[in-house]
């Protein structure tokens, strides 16, 4: 397989130019040599595209690194300093670099915000959340009703724990909406729609009083815990259909 026809088999399951309001610039963001020619042996895959994360993909051996959170966006970038120093080890090693940001978080088979609602089973699932014209997460309602603590042992795999829950909602919650990452002020959106819960990665201080007063419980997973889901996915699911090497490059923040 060679880049180019990674790039079409990602896009055949994940619809990256339908979300035109994402400031990430998704698909090949660094190509190889030869796109065409040259055969993909090894991805890694990882939440961000730091140099670490990089350095370690290279020492693996990867031939392509696929990142949630990539190198450009929607301004120009000048590839000067840290910028020229990720964009210089990509290179010096030939090795791809592909980004999906909110494209994966909204995928209804890989995404980050459709994996953690089969991690707590959640049925009858519907798109939620708007943000910039776009919905990227989703709500439904859980088989049975669970308490806050019950809730939040489910949500992170390995036992984890979020980083903070605010259990000011309902004692048996019966509704949850889904948002990873930085979603934490579309907790409003959750309020409106009525719902008992909100799911997110982070909780700025000012949303604890907005929370409490609304009597909603919030689960702030953690940023990068809760986006560690989709590119997790999207590395199962190359592995079983085409049969490539895949790594995954754990880079945890805490955040």
């Amino acid at each position: 397989m060679t880049l180019t026809e990674l790039d079409k088999y990602f896009r055949s399951f994940i619809e990256i130019d339908e979300y035109f309001g994402d400031p990430s610039q998704n698909g090949i963001q660094v190509q190889n040599s030869n796109p065409e020619t040259k055969e993909i042996k090894k991805v890694a895959f990882a939440v961000d595209a730091c140099l670490e994360t990089i350095t370690r993909a290279v020492q693996a051996g990867a031939d392509v690194l696929f990142v949630h959170h990539g190198m450009f966006w929607s301004r120009s970038e000048l590839i000067t300093g840290m910028h020229y120093r990720k964009v210089k080890a990509l290179m010096d090693n030939d090795m791809a670099l592909y980004a999906c940001h909110i494209p994966l978080d909204a995928n209804a088979v890989v995404g980050n915000n459709y994996g953690l609602a089969k991690r707590i089973n959640l049925q009858n699932i519907e798109p939620f959340g708007e943000w910039r014209g776009m919905v990227v997460g989703v709500s439904g309602t859980l088989p049975e009703p669970m308490t806050a603590d019950e809730l939040a042992s489910k949500v992170l795999a390995h036992g984890e724990r979020p980083l903070h829950v605010l259990p000011f909602g309902k004692k048996q919650i019966k509704t949850v909406g889904i948002i990873s990452g930085g979603g934490g002020s579309d907790l409003h959106q959750a309020i409106e729609c009525g719902l008992d819960a909100y799911v997110t990665g982070e909780v700025s201080h000012e949303l604890y009083h907005v929370a409490l007063e609304n009597q909603i419980t919030m689960i702030a997973a953690g940023h990068y815990q809760t986006e560690t889901v989709g590119v997790s996915l999207v590395m199962e699911k190359l592995a079983e259909e085409k049969g490539l090497e895949t790594v995954f490059i754990d880079v945890p923040t805490g955040l």
